[in-house]
């Protein structure tokens, strides 16, 4: 790979994560529609002036708190904002943020490898069904994890020991995406290791399963499309929330245990 590819990706990475950090702001302040888009409007323009970032976070912190003269108290939670962002999905999972029948089988198909963790787990399904279990996607898709028939055949178990194995059976789902992600995490792990892609493993098998993992080793990383970093960016804005950043918990759709 030349090195301008390598630039080029490393910059798209940069883009992915100052648009991803304000949707983390965003999301956590529990922002109205109308500032959430002029947040999103201001990161484009923005584009890869990292510096403008930081600043503009902590304004839309004290902006979205009016009753709160403490602007360090801002400056931290920007700060913990982007860290989560860009950390490794690895830490506590904040089980008020789950659904509570599901929470101890997202910890534990995110300690099926080292390379994921339950926060990375949680997010991705927030992204891939917004909790509804009994969603099926466009390509065949099915069940909290969307994944395709083929891989929840090789990765589904009978989890809940019910006597049936079956996508739409969310322990199931989640508990084959975390296999799947590992498994991917790893074939990953293979191409930085042979200098064939760059970025890191969690990066390129979050990208992978959305786009394949044909797609990730073309590209030789993160491909430059909007979908592929649309996707990752979308996954990162929400590990804030699972680990405890984000706002009241949530309602789930009434297909998934509560």
């Amino acid at each position: 790979m030349s090195g301008s590819s390598k630039k080029d990706s490393g910059e798209q990475k940069s883009y992915a994560v100052l648009v991803g950090a304000a949707i983390t702001t965003a999301t956590t302040c529990l922002m109205s529609p109308i500032a959430t888009v002029v947040v999103a409007g201001a990161v484009l323009i923005i584009g890869g002036l990292g510096v403008l970032l930081f600043p503009l976070i902590v304004l839309i912190l004290l902006f979205t708190n009016p009753g709160s003269s403490d602007s360090s108290d801002a400056w931290d939670r920007a700060d913990e904002s982007i860290a989560a962002f860009e950390g490794d999905g690895k830490g506590t999972l904040d089980r008020t943020q789950v659904p509570v029948l599901l929470a101890d089988t997202i910890e534990d198909a995110g300690a099926v490898c080292t390379s994921i963790g339950p926060i990375v787990i949680a997010a991705q399904i927030e992204v891939e069904s917004d909790w509804d279990g009994a969603k099926v996607g466009p390509d065949g898709e099915r069940g909290i994890s969307q994944l395709p028939p083929a891989v929840f055949t090789r990765y589904g178990t009978d989890t809940d020991k019910n006597d049936k194995t079956s996508a739409l059976d969310p322990k199931d789902s989640i508990m084959a995406q975390g296999r799947y992600l590992c498994a991917l995490a790893d074939e990953a792990q293979e191409l930085i290791d042979s200098g064939a892609a760059i970025g890191s493993a969690l990066d390129l098998a979050l990208v992978a399963y959305d786009q394949g993992m044909a797609a990730v080793r073309e590209a030789g990383g993160i491909p430059a499309t909007a979908e592929a970093q649309g996707y990752l960016a979308k996954v990162r804005a929400r590990f804030g929330q699972y680990q405890g950043l984000g706002g009241p918990p949530p309602s789930f759709p009434s297909a998934s245990p509560t």
